[in-house]
């Protein structure tokens, strides 16, 4: 073999060798646990997760082979009476934190669970329809206006201006909290519901004035009539 074939042979496997050390060491950095759930931080990644284990101020649940904390305080949109209700509960999770020098791994649901709740929300206000007239309860009495929780879990104003057709100076000086009033729905905008009581109280008719006519026979007068009591 010659000095120069010699020379691109030894080339060629020296290339060979770069590369694939090169791909080894992407596969490796692609395998490592650590960096795949940093990817699912930065990704905001919906995770789906079982919840292995209940542990003081939170849960456990395994991602990556990695275990993942879940605080109390994002498992649920409101307060958990027992943690132990959600073990062995599948859930979907975010990648919130992630530290590998101190092997910290922390999840959450409460983000999705939030995303799922507005748009549950917007979902129910654009069926609204303006014009329809439902019932509900004074949930909160501000001074511009009364908030109604209605039937179906919405919450619209009723403004001072639409409580009465008499004035009102403020809500509570004719609501309070719990009254369970009827509403017109009269408007949505920017996912905001506004109703009016006023629209639905009967408009009191004006009093009409009564006239009272004189009988027919009295109204024509006769020359007899009017030349009886003329003395020639």
């Amino acid at each position: 073999m010659s000095e120069e074939l010699l020379r691109e042979e030894t080339q060629a496997e020296a290339s060979a060798e770069e590369v694939t050390m090169a791909d080894l060491e992407e596969h490796f950095d692609d395998a490592n646990p650590w960096n795949v759930v940093q990817s699912y931080l930065e990704k905001k990644t919906v995770l789906p997760v079982k919840v292995e284990g209940i542990v003081n101020g939170g849960a456990i649940a395994m991602v990556e082979g990695l275990r993942g904390f879940i605080p109390a305080s994002k498992l649920s949109l409101s307060y958990i009476e027992d943690l132990e209700t959600y073990l062995l509960k599948d859930i979907e999770v975010q990648v919130i934190d992630v530290d590998q020098a101190n092997g910290r791994l922390v999840l959450s649901a409460r983000e999705i669970l939030k995303e799922k709740e507005r748009k549950a929300l917007a979902e129910k206000i654009a069926n609204v329809q303006i014009g329809s007239v439902t019932t509900g309860k004074v949930e909160s009495l501000q001074n511009y206006g009364a908030f109604i929780r209605l039937e179906d879990g919405l919450s619209g104003l009723v403004h001072v201006s639409q409580i009465s057709q008499k004035r009102v100076k403020a809500p509570k000086d004719v609501l309070k909290i719990g009254d369970e009033v009827s509403v017109k729905i009269i408007g949505v905008k920017d996912g905001k519901i506004s109703l009016s009581m006023k629209a639905l109280e009967e408009v009191p008719e004006e009093p009409v004035e009564k006239i009272e006519y004189p009988k027919s026979e009295r109204v024509g007068t006769s020359l007899g009539e009017l030349f009886k009591n003329i003395k020639l």
